[in-house]
């Protein structure tokens, strides 16, 4: 028996409508990584935001960057974007995201970038994250002081982890906003009160310091800096910075005054840039490049990988204080073993006392200013006056 199928061949015209509805496929997928808000989002669209990826997309995790238009934000998201182990990168900001999102997204690398801008644009940036990033916040103007400036950042930090507690309250936070020593606490207590917290998620990136400790011992000793590897515990500032320089792998024989200059020096890097720079800025380079190392470092934990110890600000027992930062173990759920401090030596125990006390202030900070940090969210406008 004959079977006759009766085939049209394609016309010139069928060809031309099929190659523009792909074009239009592909211009639709394009425009939904940089700009998601502007796509169609009804429930018959087959391109939702949050289905869509790039042809080749990479495997990976989720990272999110609160503050991506920042000194400290570019940097970082170009670096990320960089990192194999992100197949997804999220870039928020109040202001300027979109151009930041369009500039990163270029680069030929295997994660998807989509930007997101303003408050109302903030839970969409945070859903399904498995890392966010917070180097969101305000440098110190002319004629702000030391405490308006953290009542600021203060505000800034509890509106970003009220988002986080609702959107994705299982990601590791990593957390670069200042004061560090006092906005760790602040975080935690607006997990406390969602019920969210997990101490093990919550980590105060210090990293910045045991980079400038690696740099400066090697310049000391005449190593290659990758070689060097210098604990760093306390906080993220001035004397809460301690160095454990009697710990310097591999091991080396300091003098008495060669311990001075490096405490001192790791201590005040930060001014070390400031007046390098002439009023032009901050450590905002050097920073995005530690974060970076931090935020690696915490994916190849997620990831499972053995062995991953850094130094973090982390809620410890380590000490009297209920925040300090130490050497930890990352692994899939967070900071999963926080290390002692391990022998000491005079200079260094003296040090460790002068922290702690300096440290413990910072801490009280945030009892202290309970009708700043913990009034309504902050707004836009007013984050957009600062930027």
């Amino acid at each position: 028996m004959d079977i006759y199928v009766n085939f049209l061949p394609p016309t010139p015209h069928n060809i031309q409508m099929e190659a523009s509805a792909e074009v239009n496929q592909r211009i639709a997928r394009i425009t939904a990584h940089l700009h998601p808000s502007n796509l169609q989002m009804e429930e018959n669209s087959s391109l939702r935001a949050a289905n869509c990826r790039a042809k080749g997309g990479a495997p990976g995790f989720k990272v999110a960057i609160l503050g991506a238009a920042g000194g400290i934000g570019q940097p970082l998201a170009m670096l990320m974007k960089i990192n194999p182990l992100v197949s997804v990168l999220h870039l928020y900001d109040v202001v300027n995201s979109p151009g930041v999102t369009a500039d990163i997204s270029h680069m030929d690398t295997g994660a998807v970038v989509r930007g997101f801008l303003g408050q109302p644009q903030l839970e969409s940036a945070l859903t399904g994250m498995d890392l966010v990033i917070i180097p969101a916040g305000v440098p110190r103007k002319p004629g702000m002081t030391r405490d308006d400036l953290f009542n600021i950042n203060a505000g800034i930090v509890k509106t970003l982890c009220e988002g986080i507690a609702k959107c994705c309250p299982n990601a590791i936070v990593n957390l670069i906003s200042n004061p560090v020593n006092s906005t760790v606490p602040i975080a935690a207590e607006v997990f406390k009160k969602s019920g969210t917290y997990d101490p093990k998620r919550l980590l105060g990136v210090t990293m910045l310091d045991v980079v400038r400790a690696n740099t400066f011992v090697a310049e000391v000793l005449g190593l290659d800096p990758r070689e060097v590897d210098v604990p760093v515990v306390g906080g993220h500032s001035g004397v809460t910075i301690l160095p454990l320089l009697s710990q310097v792998k591999p091991p080396c024989t300091l003098t008495k005054e060669e311990s001075e200059y490096l405490t001192n020096r790791i201590q005040n890097g930060g001014t070390e840039v400031v007046e390098a720079k002439a009023g032009a800025g901050s450590a905002t380079l050097s920073m995005a490049y530690a974060a970076v190392k931090f935020a690696d470092a915490c994916l190849r934990g997620l990831r499972g990988d053995a062995g991953v110890v850094e130094c973090a600000f982390v809620a410890s027992q380590v000490t009297e204080l209920p925040f300090f930062a130490s050497k930890v173990r990352l692994g899939r759920t967070g900071a999963e073993e926080i290390y002692q401090l391990g022998p000491l030596n005079e200079y260094e125990r003296v040090g460790l006392e002068k922290a702690k006390k300096e440290l413990a202030g910072s801490i009280q900070k945030v009892g202290n200013f309970p009708q700043t940090i913990f009034r309504s969210p902050i707004s836009w406008v007013e984050l957009q006056q600062f930027n």
